[in-house]
């Protein structure tokens, strides 16, 4: 396959239950190939996801660069926390990771909701590169990124904040509403609880919603109360592999 960085790259997204792939064409912000997903390994360790990376890469039969996401923060390419895998990536070296697993390639790895949020100024709300935008991904966790006209704060953990003594996470993400078998409504009032807590700290301009629960937006974010405007991101659950595939193609190694 043709490894034409400067009009393609390859993301891979890594999540709570599963990981998934496609090359993404980088002047449009859509995929080349169908997405290819493989369930999340029950122990996550860095080794045990890097091997299923390697197989997604080797089923697009890729050798041009390889942006990756995963759900915890990144610097200076340490893996520093792990809400949603394994708790032995945290210290891990993420560049000698994946000399070893995707060697003699360049690799990115960057926190999944900071790639979504870049992937959504880009190619996404019109709104997202407006003013002080909080961008928030709805699935295994809560996932944030915090965007100043388009620009990046990087490795924010709003998800983590504390609702009433539980994390923001642990009490509205859509893993929550469906481990709980909850309705929109009910769950609707969570995610404001949420919002307004952010909005009491931060006072932003607007948030996007995204994350797979996204697609039915019209069911849910009518239903908040919050006076920020709430806006479905148009990315979607595409967002985090088109961040990934950007991220690699600016060489951003965070």
């Amino acid at each position: 396959m043709d490894a034409d960085a400067a009009t393609k790259a390859l993301g891979i997204d890594v999540g709570g239950s599963g990981i998934k792939g496609a090359i993404v064409d980088l002047k449009t912000g859509e995929f080349f190939t169908d997405r290819h997903k493989i369930a999340t390994p029950h122990a996550s360790t860095p080794d045990a996801v890097a091997t299923v990376i390697t197989a997604i890469v080797e089923h697009f039969e890729w050798e041009g660069p390889v942006g990756i996401t995963l759900p915890a923060v990144v610097r200076d390419e340490i893996v520093t926390t792990a809400a949603n895998i394994d708790k032995s990536w945290i210290g891990t070296n993420v560049a000698t990771l994946f000399a070893r697993h995707l060697p003699e390639r360049e690799v990115s790895v960057l926190n999944d909701a900071d790639a979504a949020g870049l992937a959504e100024v880009e190619f996404g709300h019109p709104k997202a590169g407006e003013g002080a935008v909080v961008f928030l991904t709805f699935g295994t966790g809560i996932g944030s990124a915090l965007l100043i006209d388009g620009s990046l704060f990087p490795n924010t953990e709003f998800g983590h904040l504390l609702i009433d003594g539980r994390e923001a996470e642990h009490f509205a993400s859509s893993a929550v509403r469906d481990r709980e078998n909850l309705g929109y409504a009910e769950w609707a009032t969570r995610v404001d609880k949420v919002l307004a807590e952010y909005e009491r700290l931060l006072n932003p301009t607007s948030f996007i919603v995204g994350g797979g629960i996204s697609r039915n937006h019209e069911q849910w974010v009518p239903l908040l109360r919050t006076s920020v405007p709430v806006l479905p991101a148009k990315l979607r659950n595409r967002a985090g592999i088109v961040g990934a595939a950007m991220a690699v193609a600016k060489h951003l190694h965070p």
